[in-house]
């Protein structure tokens, strides 16, 4: 009988003190949550609206082509002033005046453009060895700059096909296309190209030299069978005089080229086309 009484004494005593810990524990949780609420007021960090305006009038298309991993990273680089309207080649110019308007500067007409790859190698280019590694074109150009002998020939591996958004690159005979009527000139696959052989022309420009070998005409002879040899034929047939030879590459006045083919049907290594 004592011994009963004394049982029951003690899951009193057990049970008092549970719960005066479970009252101290949840006391404490409250102040807790009370201090995070407080903390969170006080600290809290108000979305900028002017990223939120800027963000509305993007395109959206999350290229990387201005640089930043998004249209967020971009709009926030706007509002601080760290990057350039300019750098967006997506955004139409009617929502680009609308940022303008948001951001209290004055925008400046641009120039449509389109997406070249600047060669025609591929297949009639060289090899200097067979790559059997990564199938992309970042992981062989690590090694030795690439299998081929040119060293500005595209790779293939389609680095630019795979970012591009719009799905305007195509690979064909080893060497990447651009589809120009699909093309929004974002520029994610001039990042992607480790050879940097992809450029931005005018959309209007009638012609484009799809070489980017600097080389003089035996060395190129050896490494590809289409490459420009710099010979200057073209400029020097140019009725407009719309091209001049650079370091044993035509480079194109486009404010004076009018389309007349002349240089298309002149070049010996039939790598100036028409677009």
């Amino acid at each position: 009988m004592n011994l009963l009484v004394s049982l029951g004494t003690v899951d009193a005593e057990t049970w008092k003190t549970v719960g005066i810990v479970a009252g101290i524990l949840a006391g404490i949780a409250i102040v807790l949550v009370a201090l995070i609420l407080i903390v969170g007021k006080v600290f809290k960090v108000d979305v900028d609206e002017k990223v939120s305006k800027i963000l509305e009038d993007l395109a959206g298309a999350n290229c990387g082509g201005c640089g930043c991993s998004g249209c967020s990273g971009f709009a926030q680089k706007l509002a601080c002033g760290k990057a350039n309207l300019s750098d967006c080649h997506v955004t139409s110019p009617e929502k680009k005046a609308e940022i303008a308007k948001i951001l209290g500067i004055e925008v400046k007409e641009e120039e449509p453009t389109v997406a070249v790859v600047k060669c025609k190698g591929g297949a009639n280019a060289f090899n200097a060895f067979e790559y059997k590694g990564n199938p992309t074109c970042a992981a062989c150009n690590g090694l030795l700059g690439g299998y081929k002998k040119c060293k500005t020939a595209c790779l293939g591996c389609g680095d630019c096909a795979n970012v591009c958004p719009e799905k305007a690159i195509k690979i064909v005979n080893g060497v990447a296309e651009v589809i120009p009527e699909r093309c929004i000139s974002c520029g994610a696959c001039i990042s992607a190209c480790p050879k940097h052989i992809i450029e931005r022309i005018p959309a209007k420009a009638p012609v484009y030299v799809a070489c980017s070998s600097h080389c003089k005409a035996k060395e190129v002879t050896s490494q590809c069978k289409v490459g420009c040899i710099g010979c200057g034929i073209c400029a020097k047939n140019c009725p407009h005089g719309a091209i001049i030879m650079v370091d044993n590459l035509p480079v194109f006045d486009y404010t004076k080229c009018t389309g007349c083919m002349t240089c298309v049907n002149k070049c010996p290594r039939k790598i100036i086309f028409a677009r």
